[in-house]
């Protein structure tokens, strides 16, 4: 497993302080009531960029500012990108973010918004990363990993550090399972403080990478494939060096739901707990109202972030 201490984590809270905001973590009432536990709900979605990448984005950039760069680059499914160009801008760095042609144009959009240099590439986010590659190395980028990568990771994993202070009795959380930047972070935390903490990943059945990669026992490759998930979209990277070891030794279950789930999960963020929330923010509520997830005691579900295509969102929530 990677070398991330829990100090590391600590460094990163102050690190991001007054860039990335403390969220609240509030009760819902339906989903309680439903659970027949209490569950709360911590609200990623009121980040500056509308998720939770922009701590990652921000812990890493922080210390790339210090080393004296000026030059950045990343690849992302939207809502990363969106985080290292509101991270570069306000430390006066040069971003470039690649993306895939299935990421939605509404994040396409926002990232140009903040001045970073959008590129297009391929139909994955391993297109996206092997043109970001490129510009590393043929322009002189420094690249700001997603997902794999220790600074990424505790930035992430300060969101567990948060849940603990607000909650201490909490006994399951539920957590959005991409490439594992997310999930790594926050089950490093939470188990680092109480061992006990049942750590469940969520994800969609349409090209859950990380969980095809557990199963296999090793990162491998899936097609990547339109969902309302889309943020938990794109490969882990056959070689990656930290966020599959983490994940695998400190995940307790994987629930894998279908698109209609998500739908729900949408629908139900808006309808209950008046929340607009993206796809990929959805799943933890979608689990709970599936049924799919029973604890001993209080569940805290991460709501990663809202950045869905408002076209979309209207079209989902009116048709229930």
């Amino acid at each position: 497993m990677s070398a991330l201490t829990l100090a590391d984590v600590y460094r990163a809270r102050q690190r991001i302080a007054g860039r990335a905001l403390v969220t609240p973590l509030v009760q819902s009432v339906a989903l309680s009531e439903m659970a027949g536990v209490p569950v709360h709900l911590k609200l990623e979605t009121v980040q500056p960029t509308g998720s939770f990448k922009l701590r990652g984005a921000s812990n890493a950039l922080a210390q790339i500012a210090d080393e004296g760069c000026k030059r950045v680059v990343t690849a992302s499914t939207g809502n990363h990108g969106r985080a290292v160009a509101h991270a570069a801008r306000a430390l006066g760095i040069e971003a470039a973010v690649c993306m895939s042609s299935l990421v939605p144009r509404n994040k396409v959009d926002a990232v140009a918004a903040l001045g970073a240099r959008v590129v297009i590439a391929g139909k994955s986010q391993d297109d996206a990363q092997l043109q970001a590659q490129r510009l590393v190395r043929e322009e002189g980028y420094a690249f700001v990993p997603p997902f794999d990568d220790p600074r990424v990771i505790a930035g992430q994993a300060t969101i567990g550090i948060e849940i603990f202070e607000a909650l201490p009795d909490v006994a399951t959380i539920l957590v959005p399972l991409s490439g594992g930047g997310l999930f790594s972070g926050v089950a490093f935390a939470a188990k680092s403080i109480q061992r006990s903490t049942e750590m469940i990943g969520v994800s969609m059945e349409r090209g859950a990478a990380m969980h095809a990669s557990l199963k296999a026992g090793k990162p491998v490759c899936v097609d990547e494939l339109e969902t309302l998930a889309d943020s938990l979209g794109g490969g882990i990277g056959l070689d990656n060096q930290h966020t599959f070891a983490m994940t695998r030794e400190l995940i307790d279950r994987v629930v894998l739901l279908d698109e209609r789930s998500i739908s729900l999960g949408i629908t139900h963020a808006y309808r209950k707990e008046r929340l607009v929330v993206e796809g990929a923010a959805a799943v933890g509520m979608a689990a709970v109202l599936d049924g799919t997830v029973r604890s001993r005691g209080p569940i805290v579900i991460v709501v990663s972030g809202c950045n869905i295509d408002i076209d979309t969102h209207r079209r989902l929530v009116g048709a229930g």
